[in-house]
């Protein structure tokens, strides 16, 4: 079979001639998005998605949902409450709760929020739904879940592998009850079970026993937005146990959702701001929010920025200078790629920790970023935990993305620097941020 043109062609980078002065409207989180379709097909009753993100995993989510019986219309409204886009209007999705059925086939594509959080909700589906993706996703953890849900009931052929493919033979319910799990490798397994726990007939208990617990915001979260359409979720935050969260079986209620932007997704047009000495605006940055991407103010701050948090939105300004960070990112390894990307074009060398997790995630994302930087003149070690990087005057070349939407956004930041520097395979952006070439070469008036 021929490979697919757009895995194999090469896109120029642009490079940055002058400071950026730019408005980027970002689209909405898919973290945001992806919970709250699981939850509002779980609901008792109808709910409104607003300005939700459509990209692969978003798309993917939507329709292993609707492939177990979950109606989910698509329409673009000039209601107040869709308002953002350029035009006024904004896209809604119409969710709409219905009983859970097989069989079905679920494509989950490299997507660890499908991967992971569909099978809880499959367990409740009443008959079996086989999940299958990319030849990437076999490879990336799902034991933590799959171990979980069948000590809580739930019955489930893998072939041992602890990964997929597999088939959730569904009985139109879960026992549920009390489970320990080790979540090391990915928060994402404490979040899969809290989701559907509420339709769980004892609720849920999980107890994560591991030695680390990466990306806990993403876990708050899950809670927040559990809460937020009238679950009762205990957590450590709220006085509970270390390390346990428990859910309350009951009704989940509808809600009319305005999906935040996706601030992960802002990373790269802040560091053009930074890398430049430019000034973007990010309209729309929620005053709070429990998504990872926000600790990007202190972050870039700390790395010779500024920025202000207005009722509008956020404005980061680059200084002109670049100062290399030692940060622990445990909580935040999605944002690794791009701090990556900066440090390499600072003044001073930078550590970045508590990222061990990543070597499981789209890629090895520090062996890649490790590979693709050094191969463009950087100096970047591997530690035991996340990476060294020694600053270096940088080339052109070609950066790989392995199939990586945060790899393709870490090369075109270098671009902006750099000249010649080319992105193999930028379309994967396509997997969280729709657009993004055309978003960028916007930012900077090309």
């Amino acid at each position: 079979m021929a490979p697919n043109p757009a895995h194999t062609a090469l896109w120029p980078a642009p490079h940055a001639s002058e400071a950026v002065a730019a408005t980027v409207h970002v689209p909405g989180s898919k973290s945001v998005t992806n919970r709250a379709l699981v939850l509002a097909s779980l609901a008792s009753e109808p709910g409104w998605l607003r300005r939700p993100l459509r990209s692969r995993d978003t798309l993917l989510m939507a329709g292993a949902l609707r492939e177990m019986g979950v109606g989910i219309e698509e329409t673009v409204s000039s209601s107040s409450s869709g308002a953002g886009s350029p035009d006024g209007t904004g896209e809604a999705w119409r969710v709409l709760p219905a009983g859970l059925r097989g069989p079905a086939t679920v494509d989950v594509g490299n997507a660890g929020t499908v991967m992971r959080f569909l099978p809880p909700v499959a367990a409740l589906a009443d008959g079996p739904v086989r999940f299958d993706g990319d030849p990437r996703s076999y490879e990336r953890p799902l034991h933590g879940v799959i171990d979980a849900l069948r000590v809580l009931g739930a019955r489930i052929d893998d072939d041992g592998r602890g990964a997929l493919p597999l088939t959730v033979h569904g009985g139109g319910a879960l026992d549920g009850g009390t489970v320990e799990i080790d979540a090391s490798s990915s928060s994402q397994f404490v979040s899969a079970l809290l989701l559907s726990a509420p339709r769980f007939n004892q609720g849920v208990e999980v107890r994560h026993i591991g030695s680390t617990l990466p990306s806990v915001p993403h876990i708050r979260m899950t809670v927040d937005m559990l809460r937020a359409v009238g679950a009762q979720v205990d957590t450590p935050e709220s006085g509970g146990e270390p390390n346990v969260w428990r859910v309350t079986p009951g009704a989940l209620l509808g809600r009319d959702l305005t999906i935040e932007p996706d601030l992960s997704n802002a990373q790269p047009f802040l560091a053009a701001a930074l890398v430049t000495g430019g000034r973007v605006l990010i309209p729309d940055w929620p005053a709070r929010t429990t998504q990872p991407g926000d600790r990007l103010r202190e972050i870039f701050t700390e790395m010779g920025g500024s920025c202000e948090l207005a009722d509008y939105g956020l404005v980061f300004t680059g200084s002109g200078a670049i100062h290399g960070i030692d940060v622990d990112l445990g909580d935040v390894g999605e944002l690794t790629p791009g701090i990556a990307a900066v440090a390499a074009l600072a003044d001073s060398p930078s550590t970045l920790r508590g990222v061990a997790h990543l070597r499981l995630h789209e890629t090895d994302r520090l062996a890649a970023l490790t590979k693709e930087i050094n191969e463009l003149g950087g100096d970047v070690t591997e530690t035991a935990d996340g990476l060294h990087i020694r600053p270096r005057r940088l080339h052109g070349g070609i950066f790989h993305t392995y199939d990586d939407h945060r790899m393709a956004t870490a090369g075109a930041i270098i671009g902006l620097a750099v000249e010649g520097v080319q992105i193999e395979n930028v379309a994967t952006t396509a997997k969280t941020l729709p657009d993004f070439p055309e978003l960028w070469t916007g930012m900077l008036g090309v």
